[in-house]
């Protein structure tokens, strides 16, 4: 488990930086190889720069023959993190509210915690394809001839095929 950082902490880091080394599995992605990688977070005032770069393997199914095939993912990816305290005026459930376009930005609490496991496993969430492909050549399930050749009958219905035959025999 990759410890959280706490983000006052990270100004008396030198050069406010913290690097963590990831040779693990993430508790709700599963992989068959565990991370390999780093996560690095940056104080710079009022936002945290956050690098990462981590690879894993993941069996994926194909989307055309649904067969099973193994996938490496892998992120190098690098956000900005805003950092703000938390609005003081509390929501009532099931008001609406409007939101604006600048408040679509992530954001954490200055004297909060970032969680580099959390957010790598976003990370990689977002590196899964959306379409998962074994081969671009995957010819997908085979169909066979669509008439069958003899008849498929339910045996429950036996009886009263019989019973059928025989009235008009």
């Amino acid at each position: 488990m990759i410890e959280a950082i706490y983000i006052p902490q990270l100004t008396r880091a030198p050069e406010q930086t913290e690097k963590v080394e990831v040779q693990d599995y993430l508790l709700d992605l599963e992989t068959l190889t565990p991370i390999q990688g780093y996560v690095q977070v940056t104080h710079r005032g009022n936002y945290l720069e956050v690098l990462g770069n981590a690879e894993a393997i993941v069996t994926l199914t194909c989307d055309r023959c649904l067969q099973q095939y193994n996938h490496r993912l892998a992120v190098d990816t690098s956000e900005l993190i805003w950092l703000q305290a938390p609005a003081d005026d509390v929501e009532e459930e099931g008001l609406e509210r409007e939101i604006a376009y600048d408040d679509l930005v992530e954001t954490l609490n200055p004297q909060g915690y970032f969680k580099p496991d959390e957010w790598l496993y976003e990370q990689f969430c977002l590196a899964i394809p959306q379409r998962q492909l074994c081969d671009q050549r995957c010819p997908g399930i085979p169909i066979g001839d669509s008439q069958p050749s003899k008849p498929v009958v339910d045996r429950r219905w036996a009886s009263l095929e019989n019973l059928k035959n025989h009235l008009s025999g």
